[in-house]
């Protein structure tokens, strides 16, 4: 008696087992037709040529970008199409674009979404913090990343507060370092991220490590980043951004929610269009150069794109070995080191460096929805992405 075990993955990536007991001179006919089924599994696995010729991934007319082709930029068309082809079967994107060597060449929206729509950015937010940050820097609100957060609260100076908090420092903060815990880990702090009254939670919120000891994610960080910009700035978030950074790019800023002390909320809920986030990762991509002027200190941008915590996350399906610098995450595609902001609902801007080359995903946000609901719909943008960076050559 032979046992034989079939493995076949079907177009899902669920795999189905089925085992036969044969007879030895039944052995050939069923590994002629396992053959035979496997081959025409992969003949009938993806779009045909046919089918990728008609996607269309033509640019919308617009003067605010510099418009090409994949061929012209040296980027196979049908890697192109097989992209826009597998987007157009998400149900929870809003848009997709490419650019390469500072050219759009690619361009299309989906479910509701538009050339027009200012989509509702989460954590992409915290990466555009990250940059006001080093703006305020370079404008002399601040004087450097060694600045202690406690200093930029002074009502609290009369308080008793953990001793351990007097160290924390601008760049604790901008690496997820300053030892303030993921907010997820406790109902109580995941209802105070809602509550939408944070600033005393400064000194409120325990630490659950030392400063600069271990990466922990916090929403709560990543937002009194921007309560210390706007303090040392003397001014509002929203009109530092605008001025600073998004007229420099000749982008928008749409809503942008703030707390109940009139910060703007920095760890997200910002509004932008595609467009214009696009060239907010352009910017990163030409270490803050944009349309040749430097609006981002170069020296700021590499070092936010440094690697500072590895193994931050899991792996997301081809998104490898994730860590995390600036509020800006890190990965490997393949052989393609990539750089990238992330937001919920699988919001992404995608920096290939050695590809000259920005990939943006924006997305329903599934506000206030967590766990498999919305989880599945954010990893299948990672897995779009993930397999067109990783089909390049």
């Amino acid at each position: 008696m032979i046992t034989m075990f079939f493995v076949i993955k079907d177009n899902s990536g669920m795999a189905s087992k089925m085992k036969k007991l044969v007879t030895p001179r039944h052995f050939n006919t069923i590994l002629y037709i396992g053959i035979i089924v496997f081959f025409s599994m992969i003949v009938s696995c993806g779009p045909s040529a046919e089918e990728l010729e008609v996607v269309d991934y033509t640019p919308s007319p617009g003067d605010d970008w510099k418009v090409s082709t994949p061929e012209e930029q040296g980027l196979d068309p049908m890697l192109v199409a097989r992209l826009y082809h597998d987007a157009a079967e998400l149900e929870t994107i809003y848009s997709l674009l490419v650019v390469k060597d500072g050219f759009l060449i690619a361009e299309d929206y989906f479910n509701e979404g538009s050339v027009e729509q200012k989509a509702l950015l989460q954590s992409v937010a915290k990466s555009i913090t990250s940059a006001l940050v080093g703006i305020a820097q370079n404008q002399n609100c601040l004087s450097g990343v060694d600045e202690k957060m406690i200093d930029f609260f002074p009502e609290y100076a009369d308080q008793k507060v953990d001793p351990r908090k007097q160290q924390i420092t601008i760049q604790d903060m901008l690496q997820m370092r300053a030892g303030f815990p993921p907010e997820e880990s406790d109902p109580a702090l995941w209802e105070a991220v809602w509550s939408g009254d944070y600033v005393h939670l400064v000194v409120d919120f325990p630490l659950t490590s030392d400063p600069g000891s271990a990466f922990q994610y916090s929403n709560l960080t990543a937002h009194w980043l921007g309560v210390i910009v706007a303090r040392a700035c003397g001014t509002d978030l929203e009109i530092f951004g605008q001025q600073y950074l998004f007229d420099p790019l000749g982008a928008e800023i749409g809503d942008w929610k703030k707390d109940l002390d009139g910060y703007n909320w920095a760890a997200g809920e910002i509004h932008v269009s595609a467009r214009d986030t696009a060239k907010f990762g352009m910017l990163y991509l030409n270490e803050g150069q944009f349309a040749g002027k430097q609006i981002i200190p170069a020296d700021w941008v590499r070092d936010s794109l440094q690697t500072y915590s590895e193994h931050a996350y899991n792996n997301i399906g081809r998104f490898q070995d994730i860590g995390y610098g600036y509020q800006w995450w890190s990965a490997a595609i393949g052989d393609h080191p990539v750089n990238f902001a992330w937001g919920h609902g699988g919001q992404l801007i995608v920096l290939l460096d050695e590809l000259n080359m920005v990939v943006v995903v924006t997305a329903d946000p599934f506000y206030d929805v967590y766990g498999s609901e919305s989880w599945k719909h954010e990893k299948a943008n990672f897995d779009l992405v993930g397999d067109f960076i990783d089909s390049l050559p």
